[in-house]
């Protein structure tokens, strides 16, 4: 039995309830391996089959998108023939209120979301669209490896024709910081610090306050292309900006945030959006 194998074939990014952490933003790369006979062609499968095919599936799946893990305990789920609406409780008893189109979330019959319970889904789906020849499968969802310091947000662009516009989707994204020609660790660490497990938003994106047992909560609402989008989450859980939270917005807002700071200062930011891309902006 010979095998076929294609490393770094694609990159999901989403976001992820957490029962101690909140909405998580997460990337990881998909390593895929198949096995089987040879066909007429001298083939297992010709790659731009695997690359196209199987990447549209996993993305379709999983990208872009909130994963719920529905045996996770304090989750509600109520279903309309338009809408999702997802009531979810940290163990400190922090609540999310989640409102969505259906294919903006995906649900997982799993008790966590994880690397391991994501990628038996994926695997279960791409069976499904393999040829005959091929008769195993096996596929590694890992996260990138950073020598640096990174952070996990989860943000939705609301202007995005595509899947950006969810409301909550997000990233596991390295950041790298530059005061006066130089590497700075101190900056590049505080950053990290401070939008660790962040929801990242626009202001004028609020809709209302809300207070739940005595704690803040801000309720965001847009409408976009693939219809409303709602989300209640504790303010401490928040950063706002006044822009949209595209990563070049984010990278130009952090040099600005430094600037401010340090105004005799010159400041270059590489922020990353997920993996191997980003914006670079410099004041």
């Amino acid at each position: 039995m010979q095998s076929l194998f294609v490393d770094n074939l694609t990159v999901i990014d989403f976001s992820y309830f957490h029962a101690k952490r909140g909405i998580v933003g997460e990337s990881l790369i998909l390593d895929v391996e198949l096995f089987g006979e040879l066909n007429d062609e001298g083939m297992l499968f010709d790659f731009s089959f695997v690359k196209k095919r199987i990447k549209s599936c996993v993305d379709t799946l999983v990208d872009h998108k909130l994963l719920i893990a529905q045996q996770q305990e304090n989750i509600e789920i109520i279903q309309s023939p338009q809408q999702l609406q997802l009531t979810l409780k940290t163990e400190n008893n922090e609540t999310y209120i989640h409102t969505s189109p259906h294919q903006a979330v995906f649900l997982i019959e799993a008790k966590e979301v994880t690397p391991e319970s994501i990628a038996q889904v994926i695997q279960q789906q791409i069976k499904k669209i393999l040829p005959d020849n091929v008769s195993k499968l096996n596929i590694n969802l890992r996260s990138e490896k950073i020598d640096g310091h990174y952070y996990h947000y989860s943000h939705g662009l609301k202007k995005h024709f595509g899947d950006c516009q969810r409301i909550a989707h997000g990233h596991r994204s390295k950041i790298e910081i530059w005061e006066n020609g130089v590497f700075s660790e101190s900056h590049t660490l505080n950053i990290a610090k401070l939008w660790q497990d962040i929801y990242l938003a626009t202001k004028e994106d609020i809709k209302s306050t809300t207070v739940i047992d005595n704690h803040e909560y801000l309720n965001f609402e847009y409408h976009a292309n693939q219809g409303l989008f709602q989300l209640t989450i504790p303010k401490h859980r928040c950063f706002l900006i006044e822009t949209d939270t595209t990563v070049e917005l984010i990278a130009d807002f952090l040099a600005r945030y430094l600037k401010q700071k340090q105004p005799k200062s010159e400041f270059k930011v590489k922020a990353y959006e997920g993996v191997d891309k980003g914006a670079i902006v410099s004041y």
